[in-house]
């Protein structure tokens, strides 16, 4: 169980080995390619993600055609459409792979009927569910109080070399600035 994946669970959440193994059997690894779909807009999802290599971008693209991205997503991270998995509706975003990615996927309902008789299980989804809301918090606080350069900044620092991973227009929607925006921020900075 040398997986750094699975060490990351078991440092972050005190998981069990009987879990890590409960886990892992319900995991499937699969890579996603460059432009490959997790699960695209108006579509049903039912599977979450566990991202151990790579990025992955969750977007909505509006009817003018202009995409938002929401989240840039990088290891180690969980994803997934999950208001479309709890409320059995078409995903409302699309998460994309930016670069090729290695992801565990878990069919959610099969998770959540193990959580319901397993108390190690269930902890651990409770502890995720914090661990997601406390990073989406973090998020929403930075959106708010930093200016568009500091926020840019705070990306170069999480992903090092975004700017040569994907395009500018991509890190300009994900920083809610135009790309022109963006350009000139690039420029007084370097």
């Amino acid at each position: 169980m040398s997986n750094p994946s699975f060490e990351f669970l078991k440092s972050k959440f005190d998981v069990s080995l009987e879990t890590l193994l409960i886990l892992k059997d319900l995991a499937s690894r699969k890579n996603l390619k460059q432009g490959e779909a997790f699960v695209k807009q108006g579509n049903k999802s039912k599977k979450i993600a566990f991202l151990t290599s790579g990025l992955m971008r969750a977007y909505c693209t509006l009817e003018t055609g202009k995409e938002i991205t929401k989240n840039i997503f990088s290891p180690i991270s969980f994803f997934g459409a999950f208001s479309s998995i709890v409320n059995d509706e078409p995903s409302q975003l699309s998460y994309v792979a930016l670069v090729d990615c290695f992801v565990y996927e878990v069919d959610f309902d099969k998770f959540l009927q193990i959580s319901k008789t397993n108390i190690a299980v269930s902890n651990l989804y409770s502890r995720i569910l914090e661990y997601v809301f406390v990073i989406y918090e973090n998020k929403q606080l930075e959106n708010m109080s930093l200016n568009a350069t500091d926020r840019y900044l705070n990306l170069k620092q999480n992903i090092p070399h975004i700017d040569n991973l994907i395009p500018q227009y991509q890190i300009a929607s994900y920083l809610n600035i135009s790309p022109v925006q963006l350009s000139r921020i690039r420029k007084s900075l370097y």
